[in-house]
């Protein structure tokens, strides 16, 4: 029997027993209210239908707490008997007590189905539910072993999964610490390839730094050598152009002595010559002019030395006297003159 059809059963007993006992409550107020009512004042007779609804609403709660004590496996004591028991009798004793008062058999009989009826029920209904109960525990015990059985096999095929899980994962860690050992001892070597390189490409640059400024140092020496020896040169040049310029000096100096000297000679010899008996040429003329200019002689002493008039000898003298004038000729051209 499966769950389904445990609890088609239980409705159905749920709904009968419920049947029988809203039956015989309607049977019972029917039957006792005109029992109460006869015994009963005439002012009250309106309280009859108030007994058997009392005793039946007994009987609805003792149905009805037993059915959920037996759903649920309790059992409620003693109480709960007496209770049910006391209502069926009361029940009972209600729905004959007429009949019997009447001493009629027939109906005492009649009006003793519906409560033995109730009673009965409620006693089987009660015990149908624990049956029922039992039957569901034991239902729920299996399919709960059931689903203990099948957890733990769940629980066992994921604990293999998950020890297989971890078996490869630790075999794929071993394999990826292999690798990362591997590619690290690569990575050293690399790196100490690498680290040799570097290092002797390292010496290689100290190399041709030091090289390179032993070069520059050598360069710079050789260059301080031509520097010391350009400026020793310069200065060499510089002496020998000093030396030049002071030869060269000296050289004009003594030229320029010995021009003067030779003009004063020239002078006194044009001097020492006297009078002229005839009139001399231009050239010689301006020469013996500026030869008495030269020696202070009045402008008459020079015209007697030259031959030539008194005005042109003062003309002379006059342009003598003012360089800048146009007709003064130069007094070297004049001398060069005399001289030839």
């Amino acid at each position: 029997m499966n769950a389904v059809q445990i609890r088609s059963a239980e409705r159905a007993l749920s709904v009968g027993t419920w049947l029988i006992v809203a039956g015989a409550m309607l049977y019972s107020v029917l039957t006792v209210t005109p029992l109460a009512a006869d015994h009963t004042p005439d002012k009250w007779a309106w309280t009859a239908p108030i007994l058997p609804l009392v005793v039946d609403a007994a009987v609805v709660i003792v149905v009805r707490l037993d059915a959920v004590l037996a759903r649920l496996g309790g059992h409620g004591g003693r109480w709960p008997v007496a209770l049910r028991w006391m209502t069926g009798c009361m029940t009972l004793a209600l729905n004959i007590a007429d009949s019997a008062l009447k001493k009629d058999l027939v109906g005492v009989s009649v009006h003793s189905v519906a409560p033995l009826l109730l009673i009965v029920t409620a006693e089987t209904g009660l015990a149908y539910r624990r049956a029922i109960t039992a039957a569901v525990t034991a239902l729920e015990a299996e399919q709960r072993a059931e689903r203990e059985a099948r957890e733990k096999a769940a629980d066992d095929r994921r604990e293999a999964a998950e020890r297989q899980a971890r078996e490869e994962r630790e075999h794929a860690a071993m394999l990826a610490r292999e690798q990362r050992e591997h590619e690290a001892s690569l990575a050293r070597e690399q790196a100490e390839r690498e680290e040799r390189a570097r290092r002797e490409e390292r010496e290689q640059a100290e190399a041709r730094e030091r090289a390179e400024r032993e070069d520059r140092e050598h360069r710079e020496h050789e260059r301080e050598q031509r520097e010391r020896e350009r400026e020793r040169l310069e200065r060499e040049a510089a002496q020998r152009r000093e030396d030049e310029r002071r030869e060269r000096e000296a050289t004009a100096r003594r030229e320029q002595r010995e021009r003067q000297e030779r003009a004063e000679r020239e002078r006194a010899a044009l001097l020492a010559a006297g009078p002229a008996t005839e009139k001399f040429p231009e050239d010689r003329a301006r020469a013996t002019v500026q030869a008495a200019f030269e020696a202070g002689l009045v402008v008459r002493a020079a015209a007697e030395l030259c031959g030539w008039s008194v005005g042109w000898v003062s003309t002379r003298y006059q342009e003598l006297r003012d360089p800048g004038h146009p007709s003064a000729p130069a007094a070297g051209r004049v001398l060069e003159g005399a001289r030839s």
